[in-house]
C-alpha cells in the first residue's frame, strides 16, 4: 500500500450536513457510490470539500456528508439533512489506494505511525497528533484521501502576520526575511503564513491565485531595469489596494501570488482582468502592452491542498501558451487527477511490470487486393491490478513524460517475441508484427544491441519485427535518428513510419528515411467515403499513396472502418488495410486462434 502524505490544512468553523450511513453504505462509499441527496451538493458554491465518510466522536458514529461554509446568503444550503456545526481544526491528509480494507481502528493505527516519525513542523507552526473529533474519508480517482484530526501546540505564524519584531532579533532581520527588497512588498515566506494558519488573520476560506508577466524579459533589456522594477511595484500597489485581496507577495523575479476572497468564478475572473488592465500599459512607452498569464485555484482546491496550493495554481498558469493577451486559466479537478494519476503511476510501474499487469493485444493487417492476413500491429493495455483494463491514453503520455516508456516497448518486444518462438515451434504460420520504437530512445548507445539482444534471445528472425517510429514525433538530431534506423534495417528488421502526415511532415526527409512501410493516418482515411466528402482530401490522399509507391514503400492505410472505405482505398492504390472493418485490436490468444 502506497502512503502518500499530502500536507497539514486548516478548517474553519463550518457546518457539516449529513446522513446516517450503515456498513454497507460507507463500504460502497469507498468504492465511489455517493448518496444522490449529497452528491447533488458536491459541487455547489461553499463547500468547504468533497462528500466524505466523517467518524464525529460528538455522534459517536460514522455518517455520510459535506461541509459547507456558515453564513453565507449566496449559499443554498441543504434542508433535507441533519446538521452539525464543526469548530475550526487542524488535520493532517494522506492518500492511499481505494482497494484498502479501512475502518476506524485502521486509520488510527495508521496515523499514531505516521506521528511517530512526522512531528509535522512547519515554518511558522508545529502539530501533533490528538484524540480527533473529526476523522474524515473522501474518494477521489482511485484514491482515498484520508484528513485526521491533529492539534496546533506552536503558532509562531501570528508573530509573522502581526510584525511582531520582539519575537525576533532584529526588526532588519525581520525584513530581510520577510519582504522583497525591489518593491517593499512581502515575499513568499511571509504569504505561506496566511496558509499554515489563515483563522489567525480570520480567513476562513480563499481563493489563491499566482501570476507573472509576459515577456518580462523584453522590458528588462528594451526599456531598462527601472521601467521593469516601476512594473513590478505598480502591481504590488494594485494587489494592496484590492479590496478582494487579503495577502500577497512578490515570490521571485516577476512571479506574484495572491490570497483572494472566495466569489462565484465569473465574478472573481472579472475582478483579477480588471486588476490586470489596470497595469497593462508601461509609463515609459503607452503603446507597448503589458500582459499576464494567471493560475487560480478555487476556494475548495486551495483550501485542501495549504501551503501546496501554489504549486497547483502554476499548474494551471502554465497552461497560458498564447504569446498576446491576458490569459486566466482555473485549476480544475480533472488537472489534480491527472497530476494525481501520473504521480502514482510512475510509482507504482514497476509493481505493474513485476506483476504481469501489462497485456499485449494485435490488430491484424490485411493485403487489400487477396483480404488475407499480412502481419500485425502491437499494441499494449494495461489490466490495472488485474481489475480494470485501461486504455493506452490513459497512460502512455504519462510514461512517455516520465521516461518510462522504454520499459513498455522493450515489455511488448519480449512478449511478442516469446509468443512467436511458441508458435514457430508449434508449426504455425508467422507474419510480421510491428512494435513501437519510441523517439526518446534514439540517444541510447546500446539501443540497437538491446533490441537485437531480446529478438535473438528468443530465436524470432529478424524480418518478422517491424519497428514503428511516431512521424508527429520531432528530432533535435535528424541524423542519429536516419543512422539508427538505417542500422536496424541493415540487420534485416523493417522499419514503418506511423501516423503520416499529423505532425512534422517533411518530403525531403522521406526520401532520405530507411523505410519499408508509410502507414497513413486515420484522420485521412475518416474523410473519404462519407457523405461530407471532398474532392480536395481525395486528391490529397491519392497523391500520397502515389508517392509512396514511387519511393519504394508499401502504403498502409490505418482506420477504415467501412466497405466502402475500402473499396475506395483500394481504387486510389493502397495496398495494406488496419482498421475495424476487419479486426479491432484482440488478446494474443484471440489472434493466435483466428489467424494462425
Amino acid at each position: 500500500m502506497i502512503i502518500n502524505r499530502l500536507n497539514q490544512l486548516y478548517k474553519p468553523k463550518r457546518t457539516l450536513y449529513y446522513l446516517d450511513a450503515s456498513k454497507e453504505d460507507i463500504l460502497s462509499f469507498y468504492k465511489g457510490v455517493i448518496p444522490p441527496s449529497i452528491e447533488k451538493y458536491a459541487d455547489a458554491f461553499g463547500v468547504y470539500d468533497y462528500p466524505g465518510v466523517f467518524y464525529i466522536r460528538q455522534l459517536q458514529k460514522e455518517v455520510i456528508g459535506i461541509e459547507f461554509r456558515n453564513g453565507d446568503p449566496r449559499v443554498e444550503y441543504p434542508t433535507e439533512m441533519r446538521s452539525l456545526e464543526l469548530d475550526a481544526s487542524f488535520y493532517y491528509s494522506i492518500e492511499i489506494d481505494d482497494d484498502a480494507e479501512i475502518d476506524l481502528p485502521f486509520i488510527r493505527n495508521l496515523f499514531e505511525e505516521i506521528a511517530g516519525d512526522d512531528d509535522a513542523h512547519r515554518p511558522y507552526s508545529d502539530l501533533c497528533i490528538e484524540e480527533p473529533e473529526v476523522i474524515a474519508v473522501f474518494h477521489g480517482y482511485r484514491k482515498l484521501r484520508i484528513l485526521h484530526e491533529w492539534k496546533l501546540y506552536n503558532d509562531r505564524a501570528i508573530y509573522v502576520m502581526n510584525d511582531d519584531h520582539d519575537r525576533f532579533q532584529k526588526e532588519e532581520l525581520y525584513r530581510l526575511a520577510f519582504t522583497d527588497h525591489i518593491t517593499g512588498n512581502y515575499n513568499w515566506s511571509h504569504l505561506e503564513a496566511f496558509l499554515e494558519v489563515p483563522g489567525d488573520r480570520e480567513i476562513n476560506d480563499y481563493a489563491f491565485a499566482h501570476f507573472d508577466i509576459k515577456q518580462f524579459r523584453v522590458i528588462n533589456e528594451a526599456y531598462g531595469h527601472i521601467a521593469a522594477n516601476k512594473v513590478l511595484s505598480n502591481i504590488v500597489k494594485a494587489m494592496n489596494e484590492a479590496d478582494f485581496v487579503y495577502a500577497s507577495a512578490r515570490c521571485h523575479n516577476d512571479n506574484f501570488a495572491m490570497i483572494l476572497k472566495d466569489m462565484p468564478e465569473p465574478e472573481l475572473k472579472q475582478k483579477l482582468q480588471e486588476l490586470f488592465e489596470s497595469n497593462s500599459v508601461l509609463e515609459e512607452d503607452p503603446f507597448y502592452k503589458v500582459y499576464y498569464k494567471c493560475g487560480v485555484v478555487p476556494m475548495r482546491r486551495a483550501m485542501l491542498s495549504g501551503n501546496r496550493v501554489a504549486d497547483a495554481a502554476k499548474m494551471a498558469q502554465a497552461l497560458c501558451t498564447e504569446k498576446k493577451g491576458t490569459e486566466i486559466i482555473f485549476y480544475t479537478d480533472k488537472m489534480h487527477d491527472d497530476l494525481s494519476w501520473g504521480n502514482y503511476i510512475k510509482a507504482y510501474v514497476e509493481t505493474a511490470i513485476e506483476q504481469d499487469e501489462f497485456v499485449v493485444y494485435l490488430q491484424p493487417k490485411f493485403d487489400i487486393k487477396t483480404e488475407k492476413i499480412k502481419g500485425a500491429e502491437a499494441l499494449i493495455r494495461w489490466n490495472y491490478k488485474n481489475r480494470e483494463l485501461l486504455p493506452p491514453y490513459r497512460f502512455i503520455p504519462y510514461f512517455v513524460k516520465d521516461g518510462v516508456i522504454d520499459k513498455i516497448d522493450d515489455l511488448v518486444l519480449k512478449k511478442i517475441c516469446k509468443a512467436m518462438e511458441r508458435w514457430k515451434k508449434e508449426g504455425k504460420p508467422l507474419y510480421p508484427v510491428s512494435v513501437n520504437l519510441s523517439r526518446t530512445r534514439m540517444y541510447d548507445d546500446i539501443l540497437i544491441d538491446k533490441l537485437t539482444g531480446i529478438v535473438d534471445s528468443y530465436g524470432v528472425d529478424h524480418h518478422l519485427i517491424d519497428f514503428e517510429l511516431t512521424e508527429s514525433a520531432t528530432y533535435d538530431n535528424m541524423e542519429r535518428m536516419l543512422s539508427v534506423l538505417r542500422e536496424l534495417r541493415d540487420r534485416g528488421y523493417k522499419i514503418s513510419m506511423d501516423d503520416f502526415g499529423t505532425g512534422y511532415s517533411s518530403l525531403s526527409l522521406l526520401t532520405q528515411m530507411p523505410i519499408d512501410t508509410l502507414k497513413i493516418d486515420k484522420s485521412f482515411v475518416d474523410k473519404i467515403a462519407v457523405d461530407a466528402e471532398r474532392k480536395e482530401d481525395t486528391i490529397l490522399l491519392r497523391h500520397i499513396i502515389t508517392l509512396a509507391k514511387e519511393l519504394g514503400f508499401v502504403c498502409l492505410a490505418e482506420g477504415a472502418e467501412s466497405r466502402v472505405q475500402i473499396d475506395r482505398l483500394r481504387d486510389l492504390g493502397c495496398e495494406i488495410i488496419q482498421g475495424y472493418y476487419y479486426s479491432k485490436p484482440i488478446p494474443l490468444g484471440e489472434y493466435e486462434e483466428k489467424y494462425l
